[in-house]
């Protein structure tokens, strides 16, 4: 016999996030040429309203690594997903936040 589930539990579909919203991708690599193209790239790739002007960039101590956020206009959990796999499984991306 099962129970049906609790008020207090989530479906998987549930989100905290109320769509259409503006939500902050922090992008980590390499600091080399062409990375934050990239990044930028593909942000618009997702969203065509995407305004590289808002990209905010930070080097880390020793200036290896370039820390790149991007503020994209989210619409739906599987056009996060897809944005972060994206990212993700680029060669210039070492972490995505």
């Amino acid at each position: 016999m099962s129970m049906p589930p609790s008020s207090h539990e989530t479906s998987q579909d549930d989100s905290l996030i109320v769509y259409p919203s503006l939500f902050p991708i922090k992008v980590m690599g390499l600091k080399v040429a062409g990375l934050v193209q990239t990044v930028t790239h593909i942000a618009a790739q997702f969203d065509p309203n995407f305004d590289a002007t808002t990209v905010e960039l930070r080097e880390s101590k020793g200036g290896k690594y370039l820390g790149v956020t991007i503020t994209i206009t989210a619409t739906s959990r599987a056009q996060l997903d897809e944005i972060y796999r994206t990212l993700s499984t680029h060669p210039m991306v070492k972490v995505v936040l």
